[in-house]
């Protein structure tokens, strides 16, 4: 420890945490490979999945070729916030001014803690230990900034006072992008562009002009150019955070339970983003708070690269409450039901300064719903007054059938599909797709009224000539098929005599109709 009076940043960092997070979700053991997997492919995954190839970004089928003994789990958020909400109190009885930037994850203030216990190597040193005590193995770096802090951290590196544009310059371009946390919308097309324009190191795109920058180059840009420089981001609003911006609710009945607590989440999410939008204001940098009957507070700040949306709020306060609420490890639960819960904006800018593309890309929406605010309001609503399973929505999902390709969440949970929609479905049906879905029985007869099913060969017993449906009969006018499904089942697609086609499922000698085409 120096005795400069620069301002020192210090981040932790949790290698591999999605997989960490699904390996203790599951009891599995520390030397089983895990993988955690997202749509088909590899989010993350342990060292002893790597030692045996698998890789990011490999689909789950290459990942298990690899290693058959890799254990496989699918992304899950929710868990990787509680879970890591632990290794935050521990981190925080230390260094009580901590930011989470994302569950394994987290940025400090450095200066004071350092001094207080004997300079940055033995506060690192307590800290890792403070973790390791609660079986994750983590790893600490110091630097003047923030973006410097979290790569050094990677390393376990300490970089000296004034010395983070030395540190960075040798480090690749790909850098950039590696943190999620810190990274902004359409970064990944930057670093591409730079790649093949022949800067290969942040230290090589360090030495272009600031104003070359700005004017050939998206503002994203220009933040990435300050990083690269061991500056300061994206610079915060210069002007103070308006009072009537923060959201206090108290709790009548007191919460004591994690589903209502995310769901009183969603509300105050919504009520602080109204708030927002009415100042013309985002925000970056949020506190939340809880308090209980006796008084007992629970606080943490978050940071994000870009705006929070009133989703992404609502997932901290359940990452946040759910992790507390359980009192598994480090964090003690609270001691009575909690009667308040306080959101206070702690960073904000102006959304005039974040530029998105026109296309849309990184655009602060609610995950691509194409809601506008005012039917997210009554959603909200109709929530509130029947429950939050009463609201659905429909994703895209995986399945060789018309309605196994589209699943319903409820509305404001995560969108994750129960298949793989880009997976190869084979024998699925192709397009296009019934208008109209339905589960309504039938029976396919021949010309002499018998029954027509789909015999071992993947066949109609004999040619079909008529179908019921319900109490009315109709001629056939086409026919094609029948295409083999799932074992057991095909399908056909039919013509009646009104002009209609159907989709036809047979399973196991029952027929039914699965679409109407219109």
């Amino acid at each position: 420890m120096t005795g400069t009076d620069t301002r020192r940043v210090l981040a932790l960092w949790c290698p591999d945490w999605p997989a960490v997070a699904a390996a203790a979700a599951t009891g599995t053991g520390a030397e089983t490979p895990v993988a955690v997997l997202h749509a088909g492919r590899v989010r993350a995954c342990s060292r002893s999945a790597r030692t045996q190839g698998v890789r990011r970004g490999m689909r789950k089928r290459q990942a298990q070729s690899l290693c058959p003994d890799l254990a496989v789990h699918d992304a899950d958020e929710a868990r990787d916030g509680r879970l890591f909400d632990p290794l935050v109190a521990a981190v925080t009885d230390m260094v009580p001014t901590t930011e989470v930037l994302r569950p394994g994850l987290l940025a400090s203030a450095a200066n004071r803690a350092a001094k207080a216990v004997g300079g940055e190597t033995a506060l690192a040193e307590r800290l890792v230990d403070a973790v390791a005590a609660e079986g994750v193995a983590a790893r600490v770096g110091v630097a003047d900034e923030l973006f410097t802090a979290v790569l050094a951290a990677r390393s376990g590196h300490a970089v000296a006072p004034g010395g983070d544009a030395e540190y960075l310059a040798g480090r690749p371009i790909t850098d950039l992008v590696v943190e999620p946390a810190l990274t902004g919308p359409g970064r990944d097309d930057l670093v591409d562009l730079l790649w093949r324009l022949g800067i290969r190191t942040l230290g090589a795109f360090a030495r272009l002009d600031s104003a070359d920058v700005a004017s050939r180059f998206s503002a994203d840009a220009v933040t990435a150019h300050r990083l690269s420089r061991g500056m300061a981001g994206r610079r915060p609003s210069r002007a103070p955070v308006p009072d009537a911006l923060a959201v206090e609710h108290r709790c009548d009945p007191p919460i004591d339970r994690i589903d209502a607590a995310a769901f009183l989440g969603r509300r105050l999410a919504q009520d602080l983003h109204e708030r927002l939008a009415a100042a013309s204001l985002a925000c970056t940098r949020l506190t939340i708070r809880a308090v209980t009957e006796r008084g007992q507070e629970h606080a943490r700040t978050w940071r994000c690269a870009e705006p929070l949306t009133p989703e992404a709020t609502a997932d901290r306060i359940r990452w946040q409450l759910e992790g507390w609420l359980s009192g598994t490890g480090a964090t003690q639960g609270p001691d009575s039901p909690v009667t308040r819960l306080i959101l206070e904006p702690v960073e904000v800018v102006d959304p005039g300064a974040l530029t998105y593309a026109l296309s849309g890309a990184g655009l602060p929406a609610v995950r691509g719903d194409g809601l506008d605010g005012r039917a997210r309001r009554a959603l909200v609503r109709v929530q509130g007054l029947l429950g939050g399973e009463a609201v659905r929505v429909p994703i895209p999902s995986g399945g060789r059938g018309p309605a196994e390709r589209v699943a319903l969440v409820a509305f404001g949970d995560e969108p994750v599909a129960p298949r793989d929609p880009a997976a190869a479905w084979p024998d699925r049906v192709a397009r296009p797709v019934p208008s109209l879905l339905t589960q309504v029985g039938a029976e396919l007869t021949d010309v002499d009224g018998i029954a027509v099913t789909v015999d071992d060969r993947g066949a109609f017993s004999s040619p079909p000539a008529h179908v019921r449906v319900g109490s009315r009969t109709h001629r056939l006018r086409w026919w094609a098929g029948p295409w083999p499904s799932a074992p057991g089942s095909a399908r056909a697609q039919v013509l009646v005599d009104d002009s209609r086609a159907l989709l036809l499922c047979c399973r196991d000698g029952v027929w039914t109709v699965e679409g109407i085409y219109e």
